[in-house]
C-alpha cells in the first residue's frame, strides 16, 4: 500500500515537471517579435520606448553593410502596416497603445519582404485593428 502511494506520488511529480513551462511576457514572442501583451507589461509609451525597453538591440547598428556602396543606412528602417514610415527616430510618433506587434527583419529578410534599399534591416509595426 505504501509502495504504491510513494509511486502515485512520483508519477504525479514527474508528470508536473514534464509540463510546459509558462513563459514570461517578454519572452513569448521570440527574438525576433514584440506581441501586444508584451507592450502592454512594458508600459511603454512609444513604439520606440517599447523596443528600447524589450529588444534594445533591434536599435543597433549594423555596421557597414556592402562593401561597393558605403553610404548605404547600416540602421534598420521603419514600416507601418507593411509602407515604409521613415528612420528610427520615426518610432517615437507613433503611440504603443495602437501597436499590435514589432517585428525585426535583418537585412536579407528584409529585402525578401520588402525589396531592396532595406540593407540595415526593417522594423515592422503593425497596429491594432479598431483602435487601441
Amino acid at each position: 500500500m505504501i509502495q504504491s502511494r510513494l509511486l502515485l506520488a512520483l508519477t504525479s511529480v514527474a508528470a508536473i515537471a514534464c509540463g510546459h513551462p509558462r513563459l514570461d511576457p517578454v519572452d513569448a514572442g521570440g527574438p525576433q517579435l514584440i506581441t501586444q501583451e508584451q507592450i502592454e507589461h512594458s508600459q511603454a509609451i512609444t513604439a520606440y520606448d517599447a523596443i528600447q525597453k524589450l529588444r534594445a538591440n533591434f536599435l543597433s547598428y549594423r555596421g557597414e553593410t556592402s562593401l561597393n556602396n558605403r553610404g548605404s543606412q547600416p540602421y534598420p528602417s521603419v514600416y507601418l502596416d507593411g509602407q515604409p514610415y521613415g528612420a528610427l527616430a520615426s518610432l517615437r510618433t507613433i503611440p504603443a497603445s495602437q501597436v499590435a506587434t514589432i517585428r525585426l527583419y535583418r537585412s536579407s529578410e528584409a529585402t525578401t519582404q520588402f525589396g531592396t534599399g532595406n540593407m540595415g534591416g526593417v522594423i515592422a509595426v503593425t497596429t491594432r485593428r479598431g483602435g487601441p
